[in-house]
């Protein structure tokens, strides 16, 4: 059977993702672990990794807005790979651990996040159709939330011990370079688009889309291209319906912080879990991408049956109440102090580790409920605008990570909850909202359209 070329991207772009970010998300999950046992062995190093992640995540949004520009020029497929590379730069970077090295990555791989984030959007957009874009969406989601597996594994065998020695962060961070390399290499093997059924024609195309559509210009003339894309980006971002999808955007970038820079180490820190609490970090990773791959799963690839019976609004309701759920089970078994440095301070019940799974698991499928539902929808809505739909909903995910990894250097762990608790329910009552317009306005077109023919 002759597999459709298209499809074929989606499976590259999303194993190469997989690789990729094996590496990079296993870094994020133990850097704040790594960084503090670099600082005991060497108290010249001041490096602070919710410092660094905060870095990140502001360049990340502020260069999301030059991204399109970059696209409209090289392509999604080149913006990808220079993206990768950048990636692969910061891992490897670790293994020469200085302050200003780590700082100055921090700003490199935000602008790679940019282009490469960007450029998969509009990659994914371009190689689906209408009756498509969720499977593959929810394909790219659950082979994407594998890296978590695969790293996470590595880091529970290899931080068996209280302390973390160089030799063991030299040994880890080798690995996680290579692997990144693998992931890079692969995303070379992506080709271009076999053009068939356009997303949209079938559907239909958004108002807002058709409003804000800009002529294809010439190739000839790229500085033209790129301020185009820039002014189409902007354009797009203060439209009334993608000011109200931004406040789900923005709470996905709390929720991305919290998963996985914040609750891993707690974890960590509480000195109730025992002796091997250092190995729960990887083990928390774990539990948080099961829940990922249930979600996406579930969601995802099943996501055109799912939302047919039950509607995409009540994908994102359970969303909400597992995620409050997870939020709830933190508060009462972590103690308010465990995302700074070790404690004994006591919890509000005894501290479980088999609960502090539970908080994970949840967490990862809540975030899985959350990340199919958008993707499908800026796949649908902004059909020719994928590039800057996708930019917009990364600057505000990525501003408010930069944001929340800033506050998480002062701001209890009790204090972090409670802004998610709250950003929690305003996402979900805006996202359901946007949602309901859409369906509503597409069933009146169609209304229309049949009164027509008849």
């Amino acid at each position: 059977m002759r597999l459709d070329r298209n499809f074929i991207n989606v499976m590259i772009l999303s194993w190469g993702f997989m690789l990729l970010f094996t590496a990079f998300q296993t870094l994020g999950n133990i850097e704040k672990t790594v960084l503090d046992s670099i600082h005991n062995d060497d108290p010249n190093f001041t490096g602070e990794a919710y410092v660094s992640l905060a870095i990140v995540y502001a360049a990340f949004a502020i260069c999301n807005w030059l991204a399109p520009s970059y696209i409209s020029v090289t392509g999604p497929r080149v913006a990808i790979l220079t993206g990768a590379c950048f990636y692969v730069l910061f891992i490897a970077s670790f293994l020469w651990p200085q302050t200003v090295l780590l700082y100055a990555g921090s700003c490199i791989i935000g602008l790679g996040a940019a282009l490469i984030w960007t450029g998969h959007g509009q990659y994914l957009t371009e190689n689906s159709d209408s009756s498509t874009m969720s499977r593959n969406t929810g394909i790219f989601w659950v082979i994407f939330q594998f890296s978590i597996f695969a790293g996470n594994i590595f880091v529970y065998y290899e931080f068996k011990e209280p302390k973390i020695d160089a030799s063991q962060r030299t040994f880890v961070f080798s690995v996680l370079t290579g692997v990144g390399c693998f992931g890079t290499c692969l995303l070379v093997a992506l080709r271009k688009v076999s053009h068939g059924l356009v997303l949209g024609e079938a559907e239909g195309v958004s108002s807002a889309d058709k409003e804000l559509r800009i002529p294809e210009p010439a190739r000839k003339k790229p500085l033209l291209v790129a301020w185009n894309a820039l002014a189409n980006a902007l354009t797009l971002f203060i439209t009334p319906r993608m000011l109200l999808l931004s406040l789900m955007f923005l709470y996905t970038g709390l929720l991305l912080t919290f998963y996985s820079g914040v609750y891993s180490s707690s974890i960590g820190f509480t000195k109730a879990l025992g002796e091997f609490r250092k190995s729960l970090v990887g083990l928390s990773g774990i539990f948080i991408g099961i829940g990922e791959v249930i979600g996406g799963a579930i969601f995802g690839i099943c996501g055109t049956k799912v939302s047919r019976v039950c509607g995409v609004w009540s994908v994102v309701i359970i969303g909400f109440c597992v995620n409050l759920f997870a939020f709830i089970t933190i508060f009462l078994n972590l103690p308010n102090d465990s995302p700074f440095t070790d404690t004994d301070s006591p919890a509000y019940i005894t501290t479980s580790s088999i609960l502090a799974m539970a908080g994970s698991l949840a967490l990862g499928f809540g975030d899985a409920c959350f990340n199919t539902q958008i993707y499908s929808l800026l796949g649908t809505m902004y059909v020719q605008q994928s590039a800057s739909a996708f930019a917009v909903f990364k600057f505000c995910q990525s501003i408010a990570t930069a944001i929340s990894f800033a506050y998480s250097t002062v701001a209890s762990l009790y204090t972090q909850l409670l802004i998610l608790a709250i950003s929690n329910v305003i996402a979900t009552v805006t996202f359901c909202y946007v949602e309901h317009k859409m369906r509503t306005e597409r069933e009146n077109s169609h209304s229309e359209s049949d009164l027509t023919n008849d």
